[in-house]
């Protein structure tokens, strides 16, 4: 093809690409593969031509443009873990501390109603977990019921227990906040007959050392996770000077940022509880150090770390 025809034939698209960059990752990606062609056509026929160096100049240009588009996403990425999820959570510290108390309440609740009706826990966890655990302390391991499945296949189930749970607390709160806490409570009162039923068997100390080595970061989740759900039934409830439509998008924008946060700490409790803490016979040590490293992430990221950021109103 002669150069002229060469030119003609594309000139009108690379002045598109020159004079309207686009900004589209994929669209821009899809230029940059257009212009490499072209460019080694134009090199191997018109190795010489100002339409060489033309195209090589605008290749180089789209290039630039997609790798500072890739360091502004990883950016991105750091930001959010860095300052944009702690600034949600010291804006909600009190949806959360609420989440909290109700939960706490609960399982209290639980436990007393557990110490004065027998029959009370094995209602909540039902017969067959019942029945399971009591033969397993019979057989000398009463936290059997974590080495029933093999590692890997227990993680996968309980990662995706565990989120499904979340996001259960979380879009309840839909239904004016009563489906969170109607959630809270579900949860609260069996972890409260739960702990009651290992304390009244003797075992109480001993199922801290072994079942919080997950459920630290998992409870954790769980009661932030309802204070998401606090923050999408508050903004219907309590919309303030906003429109009511308009203050449930916030709320639920900022309460899907918090779920997202929770995402990787369910991951982390769920390896733990699938490939850690079946082995109910470590040493004490061991399983407090990995508790303290649960609550203290817990308590200075959500807790400590954000209250360096000021709560500023948001505006969308």
């Amino acid at each position: 093809m002669r150069e002229g025809l060469f030119i003609k034939k594309n000139i009108d698209k690379w002045k598109q690409y020159q004079y309207e960059p686009a900004t589209d990752p994929d669209e821009m990606a899809g230029q940059f593969t257009e212009l490499v062609n072209d460019l080694g056509y134009s090199k191997t026929f018109y190795p010489h031509s100002k339409v060489t160096l033309y195209l090589n100049g605008l290749a180089s240009r789209i290039y630039l443009g997609i790798y500072r588009n890739k360091k502004e996403q990883v950016s991105r990425i750091l930001s959010f873990w860095k300052t944009e999820l702690p600034t949600v959570v010291r804006r909600y510290h009190r949806e959360i501390f609420y989440s909290f108390l109700v939960f706490t309440l609960f399982a209290i609740l639980a436990a007393f109603s557990a110490a004065h009706d027998e029959t009370f826990v094995r209602g909540v966890l039902g017969d067959r977990y019942m029945d399971m655990t009591e033969e397993n302390i019979a057989k000398g391991d009463p936290f059997g019921v974590y080495k029933h499945q093999d590692q890997l296949s227990m993680f996968t189930w309980i990662a995706v227990n565990n989120i499904k749970v979340s996001f259960m607390v979380f879009v309840s709160g839909f239904i004016l906040s009563i489906g969170t806490i109607w959630q809270l409570f579900n949860n609260g009162v069996m972890l409260g007959a739960f702990q009651y039923y290992f304390f009244a068997k003797g075992l109480g100390w001993q199922s801290i050392l072994v079942i919080w080595i997950h459920g630290t970061l998992e409870i954790s989740s769980i009661i932030i996770a309802g204070g998401a759900g606090f923050i999408l039934g508050n903004s219907i409830l309590f919309p303030g000077t906003h429109r009511r439509l308009h203050s449930l998008k916030r709320g639920a924008k900022d309460g899907v940022k918090l779920m997202i946060g929770l995402v990787p700490i369910f991951i982390v409790a769920a390896f733990l509880e699938g490939f850690v803490t079946r082995y109910s016979t470590m040493p004490v040590w061991l399983s407090i150090m990995i508790l303290a490293a649960s609550l203290g992430f817990i308590v200075w990221y959500f807790i400590i770390y954000p209250r360096r950021f000021e709560p500023p109103t948001p505006t969308y």
